[in-house]
């Protein structure tokens, strides 16, 4: 009997056009060998073009499905995507902590990568407040770094503060016992992440990859971390490992949808 498969839970909203959320999740997951599980938050209807529609599960259910997972399954990682409302992150930190659950990966989703917003009114404030402490290491991208420290780091899509970027690192990282990576898919001349832990900063630099389909890369990237922690990696490796499948997911040249398309997940799967 196999019984030596790494597990790791996604908890997040379902994107039912399969680039993002949940589906993404699994599927990355899925490309690293481990078993996928996933407690849903919220049903969305979205494709590449835009988010049309969200119907989210109540708090009680979400902290149901965590007993489910938990009680039985126990994960060797958790990844957490989009925690909308106030209650439901609530319910997550309480059960998280009950349980004593390790290799926490944050990804503070506030928006849709077609534009659609995704995070209630108040729920950052809980975000910080209640699931930060508990994560090990918290991925927003720029935009959220901004909303979440309160540090400009753009002042255009190709001009960034370096040190605003380290600043705002250390103000998100100052909510969290763990370590804060700042990703830099929103400029225009790199693909330049941050990674603040410790009270160090180190830089991953990386060639930008032209394409324009980038549905999903963040919930791919912080997935993909999470698959390495549950590896055993340390976090510097899983990082550079994660942004490695990501890079390759990329450079797949997938060709999906009338917007942003996804990434092609199973790039490293093996030829058709």
């Amino acid at each position: 009997m196999r019984t030596m498969l790494k597990k790791v839970l996604t908890i997040a909203g379902s994107d039912c056009s399969g680039g993002a959320g949940i589906q993404a999740d699994i599927k990355t997951i899925t490309a690293h060998k481990m078993y996928a599980m996933s407690a849903i938050t919220a049903l969305t209807a979205q494709n590449t073009t835009g988010v049309y529609g969200i119907f989210e599960a109540t708090p009680e259910f979400v902290a149901s499905q965590l007993d489910c997972i938990f009680s039985d399954i126990r994960p060797d990682a958790v990844k957490i995507g989009m925690v909308s409302s106030p209650g439901i992150i609530a319910a997550i930190a309480e059960r998280l902590a009950f349980y004593n659950a390790e290799n926490i990966v944050i990804d503070p989703v506030m928006a849709a990568t077609s534009g659609g917003r995704l995070l209630l009114d108040g729920a950052a404030q809980t975000l910080m407040e209640k699931l930060f402490p508990l994560g090990t290491v918290v991925t927003p991208n720029i935009p959220e770094a901004e909303a979440l420290s309160g540090i400009e780091i753009m002042s255009g899509r190709n001009v960034f503060s370096q040190r605003n970027m380290i600043r705002a690192a250390e103000i998100i990282a100052s909510m969290t016992k763990g370590a804060v990576l700042v990703k830099g898919g929103h400029l225009e001349c790199s693909a330049d992440d941050l990674l603040y832990a410790g009270g160090t900063a180190r830089w991953f630099s990386d060639q930008r990859v032209d394409n324009p389909n980038t549905h999903g890369t963040g919930c791919t990237l912080s997935s993909a971390i999470a698959c390495n922690l549950a590896a055993g990696y340390s976090l510097a490796d899983s990082v550079r490992r994660a942004k490695d499948y990501v890079t390759g997911a990329l450079k797949a040249g997938l060709r999906l949808g009338n917007g942003r398309g996804p990434l092609d997940h199973t790039w490293r799967m093996g030829p058709d």
